[in-house]
């Protein structure tokens, strides 16, 4: 190509500003910004025709339009858009009129050039983007983030005065992992379904199921999480994700369970989360938090997605005595042992009908008299331990009461830890700010469980739970799923 015969024509064919006539031939010269190139072009074309230098006024362009002219003033739009808004990176994007996008195909076929392609040109907007956006970066100081910026702008372009510029603000991950302390308490929201959630039934009063409230149970882990952080990054709402999710008559005591808050709109993305979490501790008489770090988006899909272990405490009454020798004869034949278990009876309404195997890893205990006993069972993700006891007419084999050839009903479940297959949640890959690893009271999570071997033996996780943590039957109530 010769690029001054290209020049020339385009020169030719009416007012061209520099950075239009410089985007014809993008592809030359590396680190030269199109204006320069543009400004180049016309120089060399006045010095060989020995002519006075004139460059048009960009707001003559035929093909811009004068757009190139207004990239100083629309970087200055964004930076005022942006204001009240915490971010240290960003991503700028544009829709262009078709009527520009016309007026440089008109262009190129002018001078001869084929239509843009990744080898030949560039089109306008990608230099609008381009422009303005390093010009953002440089008036906030942040970079630009082509993967998943804290902040995304576009930039819808009209002729004329009718620019608009869109913000949206990508969410903030917020890790850690939370012990629920008291029982007949959901993870997250569970709308009272009496009312659909509204407080009010046949809209003519209270909600006699809910007592106005709109829930079915009085709060959640999420409600109790959820506001403290959502307000202290300025956000919008927060999304609660877990790594599974126990029975909402079950404690989660132990190490706790992972879990991601994702606030939405935040417009503060940093703060002192060792400080939200005493916040919350202090706050909540059934809920405690721990290990607050800021995370990447991953994690979000790490949390529910990584195959994880569980490890669970159980309070069994039989039906009949059992002698402690036969309990451990049972306990050790379902020590390792693959189980299959078809969808329980107590799931089946909203589960598929499906029998499943998983593994025993671990599992120890001891009665507390005749017709009672304390199990300990650490277990693949997915293994119904309620039923792993129970036999449930005979859906899970091998059980602990088929065994015993007593009825055995679990009256009191605990989860004691949660931890994943093939490494920790907590992997430096998914964590930001490495450095601020301790929650409230200095407390780090891996500290619960320093000195667990690899197994994770239940009896040292059960050791580690506090007294206050100590078993006491209650009634069944609704069922969550792990």
């Amino acid at each position: 190509m010769d690029v001054l015969a290209v020049a020339r024509r385009a020169v030719a064919s009416g007012p061209v500003c520099d950075a239009c006539l410089g985007r014809l031939v993008a592809d030359r010269s590396f680190g030269l910004r199109n204006e320069e190139r543009g400004r180049a072009l016309r120089t060399t074309i006045a010095l060989q025709d020995d002519e006075p230098y004139e460059s048009p006024d960009v707001a003559d362009c035929w093909v811009c339009e004068g757009l190139c002219g207004e990239f100083d003033a629309l970087a200055e739009r964004v930076v005022a858009e942006l204001d009240g808004i915490e971010f240290d990176t960003y991503q700028l994007g544009s829709r262009v009129p078709a009527l520009l996008e016309e007026n440089e195909q008109l262009l190129r076929e002018e001078v001869g050039l084929d239509p843009i392609d990744a080898a030949h040109g560039e089109d306008l907007r990608k230099e609008l983007n381009r422009e303005v956006g390093r010009r953002v970066g440089a008036r906030t100081e942040t970079e630009v983030d082509f993967g998943r910026p804290e902040v995304q702008v576009t930039l819808d372009v009209a002729v004329g005065d009718g620019t608009e510029v869109e913000v949206d603000i990508n969410s903030l991950a917020v890790y850690g992992r939370y012990r629920k302390l008291k029982r007949m308490v959901p993870q997250t929201e569970w709308p009272c379904s009496a009312c659909g959630g509204s407080g009010r039934q046949y809209g003519v009063g209270p909600c006699g199921e809910c007592d106005g409230t709109g829930y079915r149970y009085r709060t959640s882990v999420e409600q109790e999480v959820a506001p403290t952080l959502v307000e202290a990054h300025r956000g919008r709402e927060g999304v609660f994700h877990g790594a599974g999710r126990e029975d909402v008559d079950a404690l989660m005591v132990g190490t706790g369970r992972p879990f991601v808050l994702e606030v939405e709109d935040p417009h503060r993305r940093r703060t002192d989360l060792a400080e939200l979490e005493r916040e919350i501790n202090e706050a909540s008489e059934d809920i405690e938090v721990v290990g607050l770090r800021y995370a990447t988006h991953d994690m979000v899909e790490r949390v529910k997605e990584l195959e994880a272990t569980k490890t669970y405490r159980m309070v069994v009454a039989f039906d009949e005595p059992v002698a402690e020798a036969d309990l451990q004869a049972a306990l050790d034949e379902l020590r390792g042992a693959t189980v299959e278990q078809r969808t329980p009876n107590r799931v089946d309404h909203r589960r598929a009908d499906l029998v499943r195997t998983r593994t025993v890893h671990d599992i120890s205990g001891s009665t507390t008299d005749a017709e009672h006993a304390t199990i300990v069972v650490h277990g693949a993700g997915g293994l119904y331990v309620k039923e792993l006891v129970s036999g449930d007419e005979g859906r899970t084999e091998p059980s602990l009461a088929g065994l015993l050839g007593v009825d055995a009903e679990v009256t009191a479940l605990d989860v004691m830890a949660v931890e994943g297959v093939e490494g920790p949640f907590e992997h430096p890959d998914f964590l930001i700010d490495e450095d601020a690893l301790d929650g409230a009271g200095g407390r780090d999570p891996d500290a619960w469980t320093e000195g667990v071997p690899d197994g994770r033996a239940s009896a040292m996780v059960t050791e580690r739970a506090s007294t206050e943590d100590a078993i006491a039957p209650v009634e069944p109530g609704e069922e969550g799923a792990e």
